[in-house]
């Protein structure tokens, strides 16, 4: 079963929200599990908070006791009993990532439309290139951009530009800025149970799913290829 690695040493570069979007709406029809190891644990305040209203997903498992010393045992456990493991790296790198690595069929390096964020995201992909010769494989990988704006300023197009004309694979699909994936951390539950209580779900559903198509995509492709 696919080990998919979300990895980015910089803060606030929309990590979590793209891992949890990702393991909502792979759990709609596949069992999923996803993995909290950021120290500030943001998906287990959010499955108290889902549980609390009764939204928490049928199909999702998330696990939040982890450290360096289980979290082989925790991703090998879990991949026996879902279809999809979901690993949400700590914000720092550390030897957690080296070990996530080491499990991973996909990682995914979520980034901002800044220079300082792709800068940071450059640095662990090099981080990755090292673990990968450690290792002695490599795991597929792609930068996915995040929090990004409805209108693009000249600055985010360069950017954006610039590394898809790289030879650096980049998602084609973004996640957007958008109020329903904050209102998921403020409420609990998941962006399919906001229809009809914000504006623009539809939006937020549509963009969610072409995520999730284009990562199992992605991930049939790199089956091919191996």
């Amino acid at each position: 079963m696919p080990v998919i690695t979300f990895a980015n040493s910089k803060g606030g570069s929309g990590k979590t929200t793209s891992a949890l979007l990702l393991a909502n709406a792979l759990a709609l029809g596949k069992p999923t599990a996803i993995i909290d190891a950021d120290p500030r644990k943001p998906i287990a305040s959010w499955k108290k908070k889902s549980d609390e209203r009764g939204t928490f997903p049928a199909n999702l498992t998330v696990v939040s006791d982890v450290n360096e010393d289980n979290l082989i045992d925790k991703i090998e456990t879990l991949k026996q009993l879902n279809t999809f493991v979901i690993v949400d790296l700590e914000g720092l790198a550390s030897k957690m990532m080296s070990y996530a690595v080491a499990r991973s069929d996909y990682i995914l390096v979520p980034c901002k439309e800044q220079q300082q964020d792709v800068e940071a995201a450059l640095q662990v992909l090099g981080a990755l290139k090292r673990d990968f010769q450690m290792l002695n494989r490599n795991v597929p990988f792609s930068l996915l951009f995040t929090m990004t704006k409805y209108v693009k300023s000249r600055s985010s197009r360069a950017i954006v530009d610039q590394l898809k004309a790289t030879t650096i694979a980049v998602f084609q699909t973004e996640i957007t800025e958008r109020d329903p994936y904050s209102q998921i951390f403020m409420r609990g539950g998941t962006i399919y149970d906001l229809k009809g209580v914000v504006t623009n779900i539809d939006k937020a559903i549509e963009e969610v799913d072409a995520f999730t198509v284009e990562l199992i995509d992605r991930l049939k492709q790199t089956r091919k290829a191996a």
